[in-house]
């Protein structure tokens, strides 16, 4: 029995980081499971929605022209079970939902929103590197150092 419960552990973890097609997650995977704080301060229309940074505003207007924008999806890999992946993009497919703020646009699908509803999306200078960054992401648990990858509240 702990054999065949190791096994199954080891198979669920391969699949976590095996890269899936265009981004989406296969329906194996749990969404996690969205808590409400009853607050009267933050309206209900608030809860699934992606804060921008003003810096993340601000590097978006310099480097996107015309119809693009920053595409945010979350898929299995990465050292802590998920990772974000940043693209820039010109399509909208029907399952999207588009964040905007002072000019500048973060797109989401419908899968992906459901692991990073209420996160803010920062960009972030560094003397190494440069990167889009999620930010108090209130649906992960936990992280790696680095901050590309982590797990999900359960």
């Amino acid at each position: 029995m702990a054999a065949a419960w190791g096994l199954s552990r080891v198979a669920a973890s391969l699949r976590a980081v095996t890269p899936w097609p265009r981004g989406r997650l296969p329906a194996a995977f749990p969404r996690p499971q969205v808590r409400r704080k009853e607050s009267s301060s933050s309206p209900q229309a608030d809860e699934g929605k992606i804060h921008l940074t003003d810096s993340c505003v601000q590097r978006l207007l310099e480097i996107t022209e015309g119809p693009e924008f920053l595409r945010l999806q979350v898929e299995g890999g990465g050292c802590s079970g998920f990772q974000y992946k940043f693209s820039l993009d010109t399509v909208i497919n029907p399952d999207d939902r588009v964040f905007g703020q002072g000019g500048a646009r973060v797109v989401v699908d419908s899968d992906s929103l459901a692991f990073v509803k209420g996160a803010q999306v920062d960009f972030s200078q560094e003397l190494i590197r440069s990167s889009f960054q999620v930010l108090n992401n209130p649906q992960a648990q936990q992280g790696c150092s680095c901050g590309s990858s982590f797990s999900v509240k359960l």
